[in-house]
């Protein structure tokens, strides 16, 4: 029965082999934006192509990421929503259990999420009434595959020449791919030195369809 018992904790433990990785958490949260080759997993954080596959080649024997071939290229994605459940909770967790990560992540975003304890549910329905812009300035192609209800897509790098497509008498709300994304910071700064109204929502796809609520993709 030991023997029994020692496997099971065993396999569990292989998820938390898996995720126990700085780099790999950080692959997570880039695969909870939609499917990415090895190659854009690597420029995104800062890593080479061969270290990128190492880390990716664990993730899939803890059957958290699969694969698919679309002509030549591999794409890897999360094995399930439940993936990036995990990767929210975790981080929360985290989040509300270590001083040195609040301190970490106050010392980076100057206003933090300055929506905090606002109903995000409020938020859709001025979104849908027109009295607030919602604004997801990740890269186009992660918006495609999911993004928040009545969001608008203007990436944080054509932020500064598309800035006219914004109306000036309307909040903005901008948002990127969670808590430790700095484009949202980035756009917010630049939007309030330009004269606008805007807010950072520090939650991203992945942190909403945490809370239940819904997504559009």
């Amino acid at each position: 029965m030991r023997e029994i018992k020692n496997h099971l904790y065993e396999q569990v433990a292989r998820i938390g082999k898996a995720v126990a990785s700085p780099k790999r958490l950080e692959l997570i949260e880039l695969l909870c934006q939609g499917e990415k080759t090895v190659e854009m997993l690597a420029a995104q954080s800062e890593i080479s192509v061969k270290l990128a596959s190492a880390h990716l080649k664990e993730l899939r024997l803890a059957r958290l990421v699969d694969t698919r071939k679309e002509g030549k290229y591999v794409l890897y994605r999360l094995a399930s929503t439940s993936v990036a459940d995990l990767w929210v909770n975790l981080r929360t967790e985290a989040e509300e259990r270590l001083v040195e990560l609040q301190v970490a992540l106050a010392s980076i975003v100057e206003h933090g999420d300055e929506l905090q304890g606002v109903d995000r549910a409020a938020i859709l329905q001025k979104a849908a009434a027109g009295e607030v812009v919602v604004l997801d300035v990740r890269p186009e192609d992660e918006f495609s595959v999911a993004h928040l209800p009545h969001a608008r897509s203007l990436p944080v790098d054509d932020l500064r020449k598309r800035l006219s497509e914004l109306p000036k008498d309307v909040p903005v709300v901008a948002y990127c791919r969670g808590p430790f994304c700095l484009m949202a910071k980035d756009a917010v700064e630049l939007l309030r030195k330009k004269g606008y109204q805007a807010f950072h929502l520090s939650d991203g796809v992945a942190e909403w369809r945490a809370r239940g609520l819904p997504v559009e993709v």
